[in-house]
């Protein structure tokens, strides 16, 4: 028996379509597991911290040589002034920040606008917290939001709106003029700023980060949320945090993320501290040239074989159209493709509340180019 909460919470189509590619030893472009080779100085920052006896809890807000990075990294990369010392929290990823944040600051039954074409944990976190997402739409080929749907939005429940940017799954990059747009409308409406921002190091075609956390009119009510995941390639040491003004904020979100999981591993929160501090601007400026490499090679395949793809601004992902290949729903579409091709991608379906994604599928270029090509090959041979 179990309860009536966990029957909200399915497995993501993301891990759905993973299990079935490994049954078929396909090519996993469904999950976005980075294939970039790990950093010398993460590999020695972790042995250093596990002699140095970093083996220990670490305080509720995460290790001060962590905090202190990343306070550091904000002010230059985010443009966002913090005090490590009560703006920071350190997380065991951003999923667990976004989760303790939503407790902390949300009652029950309260609202969150969701854009969507959406990430599915951002939905499924707000259920968890008993929270209910409400959609605004992102408008294809640009992704464009409309205000007057946000405004029809509101009610007397909505508290919160979040802003993923670059944007899993469709790449969009949002700009200062949206920006600026959202950033009225939440201090017309009172509204909590979450954002996501874990892929913010992944721009292309002179498109540039902005953190919502930067823009001084709001700055007191952002909860900025971010890690590492992606861009060192450790999805699988759960090192996040968030940055925030109000520090009566953190510490409430602190208290909880502490109850729930304790703290993120500390050798491991050590060795990002050592990767921030001693990787340089040019790791950054080569990891978005190879990626825009990678982007470039699976779109000009996705597009030769009449898979028209909306080619992202950042992040990456690529949602395509695949209305050429056979099947009633896009969870049809992804099987079918895996069978023809034995490459795994995520139904379109998966993204959105309603039919705007039945005949899209999403894929991950983050990985080595000898899969990205093989991958191209079998795809224009569709």
């Amino acid at each position: 028996m179990t309860s009536k909460l966990s029957k909200l919470i399915t497995q993501s189509e993301i891990r759905n379509m993973s299990i079935e590619c490994d049954r078929l030893n396909g090519i996993n472009l469904s999950q976005g597991v980075c294939d970039f080779p790990l950093s010398d100085i993460l590999k020695t920052g972790v042995n250093d911290a596990i002699n140095r006896n970093y083996n220990h809890y670490t305080s509720f807000d995460g290790l001060a040589e962590l905090r202190k990075s990343i306070s550091k990294k904000a002010k230059i990369f985010n443009n966002i002034d913090t005090d490590f010392k009560k703006n920071i929290l350190v997380t065991s990823g951003a999923t667990a920040a976004f989760y303790s944040a939503c407790i902390s600051l949300m009652e029950p039954g309260d609202e969150v606008i969701v854009f969507q074409p959406y990430y599915g944990y951002h939905c499924s976190t707000l259920l968890a917290a008993n929270l209910k997402p409400v959609f605004a739409k992102l408008n294809p080929p640009d992704w464009k939001f409309d205000i007057e749907d946000l405004c029809d939005l509101i009610s007397k429940k909505t508290k919160g709106i979040i802003i993923c940017t670059p944007s899993n799954p469709c790449g969009k990059v949002f700009t200062k003029d949206e920006l600026d747009t959202l950033a009225d409308f939440a201090i017309d409406h009172n509204l909590i700023i979450f954002t996501d921002e874990i892929y913010e190091y992944f721009t292309y075609d002179g498109n540039t980060h902005i953190s919502p956390g930067s823009i001084k009119k709001i700055d007191d009510r952002v909860v900025t949320i971010s890690g590492f995941s992606k861009t060192y390639s450790i999805t699988g040491w759960r090192i996040g945090y968030l940055v925030c003004r109000n520090e009566e904020w953190v510490k409430a979100i602190g208290y909880v993320h502490d109850l729930i999981y304790v703290c993120a591993p500390a050798p491991l929160q050590l060795a990002v501290s050592r990767a921030i501090d001693l990787l340089d601007d040019k790791f950054y400026r080569d990891l978005c040239k190879a990626y825009s490499k990678k982007r470039e090679i699976i779109c000009s395949s996705l597009k030769k074989s009449g898979l028209t793809p909306y080619i992202p601004d950042g992040a990456y992902y690529v949602l395509f159209d695949a209305s050429n290949i056979s099947g009633a729903s896009s969870k049809e579409k992804a099987m079918n493709l895996l069978k023809l091709t034995r490459i795994a991608t995520v139904p379109g379906d998966s993204f959105f509340n309603d039919q705007a994604g039945h005949n899209l599928l999403r894929l991950c270029f983050a990985k080595t180019d000898s899969v990205l090509n093989e991958a191209s090959n079998l795809i224009t041979k569709l």
